[in-house]
């Protein structure tokens, strides 16, 4: 298979990308361009996907690779990765195109590959870890990223993407700035957005920022957890957003297109805290004992 990457900061949508770099090639995006307002103005909003026999579904993962996740952090978070993606290839509905893109961040920004790959292709590139924490820079990237003129071109209508959000520490640059340019972007207010904070150092009060909601939230400490929790929350993720909900709500009413989405997160805060209520702990060894 020849997934292709970036070989360059910009991509030129009305260009074919026909790089052959080896995988760990990666050229880097150290800063995101800044963000036309045109990008935001949907002609066709995700909130009109509606009737269409196909849609598509992209999973973001925005995964920190920064200096600490050396060793036995980013050792798991491949290995789960590695074993994950079979299992949200039977995810979806018969009528979904489930796609998956990985953003990495640590002191640059960087994608796995140039566009969003088709679940079936899709292969995971082992990641490495070094440097500092680029968060907001990440969040920039995804937002300049996430819109139909971009990584969410779909031919067919879309359903609102999943963003899962990982990393083991404070951020290094201002993701204050980063997240409320993100928070402009259509795409990301009505996607539904999970975070996992790994060993002691993460910040569960800042990924909840980034989901809007502390039941999105979950905590990995040791190895065991993690690979849990990432399974947890991708293949839940998948599984609500990929699914239309169009039935009416415990009061009859039939549910509008704007509730539909916020019903959504919700249902995704309650499925992820039930699942990791009746998880073990995993193996007991914590990340941060000197691993």
């Amino acid at each position: 298979m020849s997934n292709e990457r970036f070989t360059e900061p910009e991509v030129n949508e009305n260009e074919n990308i026909t790089s052959s770099d080896e995988l760990n090639n990666n050229v880097s995006v150290s800063s995101a361009p800044e963000t036309d307002d045109s990008i935001l103005d949907f002609d066709d909003d995700p909130l009109s996907a509606t009737s269409v026999s196909k849609k598509s579904l992209v999973v973001f993962f925005l995964i920190d690779t920064s200096g600490s996740m050396k060793g036995k952090k980013m050792g798991e978070l491949n290995t789960v990765m590695e074993e994950l993606i079979p299992e949200i290839r039977r995810v979806g509905e018969a009528d979904t195109d489930v796609k998956v893109a990985v953003l990495t961040f640590s002191t640059e920004v960087r994608w796995m590959y140039a566009n969003p790959i088709p679940i079936e292709d899709f292969e995971w590139a082992r990641l490495r870890a070094s440097g500092v924490t680029s968060m907001g820079a990440a969040f920039k990237e995804l937002n300049h990223r996430m819109s139909r003129n971009s990584f969410l071109n779909s031919p067919s209508l879309s359903f609102a993407p999943v963003i899962f959000l990982m990393t083991d520490g404070y951020p290094s640059d201002d993701y204050k700035e980063g997240l409320r340019e993100l928070q402009t972007n259509s795409w990301y207010k009505f996607g539904l957005k999970a975070a996992l904070g790994i060993g002691q150092e993460a910040n569960d009060n800042i990924l909840a920022e980034f989901t809007g909601s502390k039941d999105t939230v979950v905590h990995a400490y040791s190895g065991g957890q993690l690979a849990q929790m990432i399974k947890i929350i991708a293949v839940t993720s998948a599984q609500i957003g990929s699914k239309s909900m169009t039935l009416s709500d415990d009061t009859g009413q039939e549910l509008g297109e704007e509730n539909v989405f916020a019903a959504k997160q919700k249902l995704l805060g309650q499925q992820i805290q039930e699942l990791v209520n009746t998880t073990g702990d995993g193996d007991d060894v914590p990340f941060d004992t000197g691993w």
